[in-house]
């Protein structure tokens, strides 16, 4: 079925790429907003052993540090991740547009394959990945330091600061990019294919245009592709918060993604690659539908 969203889309250049950054930034705004309590649980239940479930965790984080720890370290994403959002968008729409090309060069229909729109998707997810590495790993830092008078950092640039000054930029503030780009390319091509494939098929069902379909579907949409985000990606993103909470120097546990990997599975075989999945997973639902939601209303807003 043809969509004139698309069409109108696919035809809008360098303008529709602005749009695109533009609703991808409005999408992680609201990502992080959503989607903050729910990390910051997820952090501390893959770098600790100190709580047995997330319910436990979430209740002494408001105990000891009160509600406002929820949102600890919120400054750097809240910046960081509107960027981060915005990329995934921008870069997934170009790339779509530039396979549409190649498929309609090729005497081919212009609709991507849902190998191609995984394809656009690792795509968008390893270029976010040039500055969600960075970003997490301050986030990550922050969210796992000791409450009170242990804290590690005063704030996220004393956190950029100490990290550059123990490891350089690539050692430091760079730790674990490997595994996130790892991350990033499955999460994000599931994340487009998913989302893609449920509303193509809304449309195809239900015979409209895919601009009609409602809201709240757009949303549902959304939040089911982003359980599948996690679903395909989680081993990395534990894999990461282990290294990206790690010491320096003499104090370094793990010596690279690949021993990192041997040691979580020796110590604790496959459940150790799985350890807070359940917070995550509640809090992909709404923070995707979210995210979803507020893209593609901005998108049909400004388009």
């Amino acid at each position: 079925m043809s969509d004139p969203v698309a069409e109108e889309v696919h035809a809008g250049g360098a303008a529709q790429t602005a749009k695109d950054l533009f609703a991808g930034a409005a999408g992680g705004v609201a990502q992080v907003l959503l989607g903050q309590p729910f990390d910051i649980v997820k952090v501390r239940l893959q770098t600790s052993s100190t709580y047995p479930s997330a319910l436990n965790a979430a209740t002494s984080i408001l105990r000891n540090e009160g509600a406002s720890a929820f949102y600890k370290g919120t400054l750097t994403p809240l910046l960081g991740i509107g960027a981060c959002v915005s990329i995934q968008f921008g870069a997934f729409h170009a790339a779509r547009r530039y396979l549409e090309d190649s498929n309609v060069s090729r005497s081919r229909p212009a609709q991507l394959s849902y190998s191609q729109y995984f394809g656009a998707g690792a795509f968008a997810g390893v270029a976010n990945s040039v500055l969600s590495g960075p970003i997490e790993h301050i986030r990550i830092r922050l969210q796992a330091q000791p409450h009170g008078a242990g804290r590690l950092y005063s704030g996220p640039w004393d956190c950029v600061r100490k990290l550059v000054s123990q490891g350089g930029v690539l050692g430091g503030l760079y730790r674990g990019e490997a595994v996130t780009v790892a991350r990033e390319a499955a999460a994000y091509g599931t994340w487009f294919m998913a989302f893609e494939w449920l509303m193509n098929s809304d449309a195809r069902r239900n015979g409209i245009e895919r601009k009609e379909i409602a809201t709240w579907k757009v949303a549902f949409y959304g939040g089911l592709a982003g359980e599948a985000l996690w679903l395909a990606s989680y081993p990395f993103d534990v894999v990461k918060s282990k290294m990206q909470t790690d010491g320096f120097g003499s104090g370094m546990r793990y010596k690279n993604m690949r021993d990192c990997f041997a040691q979580t599975w020796r110590a604790e075989g496959s459940r150790g690659f799985w350890k807070g999945l359940a917070p995550t997973l509640l809090r992909a639902m709404p923070v995707s539908a979210g995210t979803f939601a507020v893209v593609e209303l901005t998108m049909r807003a400004i388009n």
